[in-house]
């Protein structure tokens, strides 16, 4: 008489120890406290009433750290913020080691930036991103280790600067412009006077070039129809022309 409910209250027993974890979680599995184990992805079977579970999502999980404001190691207030991807890769030291994963990486990743920041002057972490991504994400992967999670990329977001230092900045980045500016200019006319030195030289060994030079000059000046050009020949340079003039003229003869 008594069979018919027993087996039923077995059966409704057993089976509502199914559980079914999907794949890409994990079940943390206690036994009367004890850590028993870990189970999923899939369908498993829990004592009811015995024991129980926490499930742990292990996909990259993206932590969004709120802007902080921090003082460099030039003594410049600035206000940072950053974001963090992570993923639980042992889920027993998640569960067991830490009260609150994703506060602790929260809180020690704020912490870290903070100190991180105060170690660099503001040039070095407007130049160096990287390189101090880099170490935020050491440093803070070094101590989440231990809870079973890995830090997969630590990146600064947005640097605000104070408006005060902006126009310092771009006063400093104006001096520099100007600087090179007047350097290159100092360049080319340095290069413009070695050039015309040569080339006064050459005339001074021919003084017929020194006088075509003249003349192309002339021709120059003279290409607005508008403009009366009065040439002063040399006599040495009238006489060539006339030396030149007859020794042609003997030559036809």
């Amino acid at each position: 008489m008594y069979t018919l409910p027993i087996l039923v209250f077995v059966v409704v027993l057993l089976l509502s120890g199914i559980r079914i974890a999907q794949e890409y979680q994990r079940a943390v599995v206690f036994r009367l406290g004890r850590f028993q184990g870990i189970k999923g992805p899939g369908i498993y079977w829990l004592i009811p009433l015995i024991e129980s579970q926490q499930k742990v999502d292990m996909r990259t999980r993206t932590v969004d750290l709120e802007q902080q404001e921090t003082i460099t190691k030039d003594s410049v207030t600035i206000k940072v913020n950053a974001v963090l991807w992570f993923k639980i890769v042992n889920p027993e030291d998640a569960i067991i080691k830490v009260a609150n994963y994703n506060m602790a990486v929260y809180q020690f990743s704020v912490t870290a930036l903070r100190n991180i920041i105060g170690q660099h002057s503001l040039d070095e972490v407007l130049r160096e991103r990287e390189s101090i991504n880099t170490t935020l994400q050491k440093i803070v992967d070094s101590s989440t280790e231990p809870w079973g999670i890995k830090i997969e990329m630590v990146e600064m977001k947005d640097v605000e600067i104070p408006e005060g230092m902006q126009r310092a900045m771009a006063r400093e980045a104006e001096a520099i412009r100007e600087k090179r500016a007047r350097i290159v200019k100092a360049e080319a006319e340095l290069e413009a006077s070695i050039k015309l030195t040569q080339g006064a030289k050459e005339m001074e060994s021919s003084p017929y070039s020194l006088e075509l030079r003249r003349m192309q000059m002339l021709s120059e000046i003279g290409i607005d129809n508008n403009t009366t050009t009065i040439i002063m020949m040399p006599a040495e340079f009238s006489n060539a022309a006339k030396s030149f003039t007859e020794m042609v003229g003997k030559r036809k003869d």
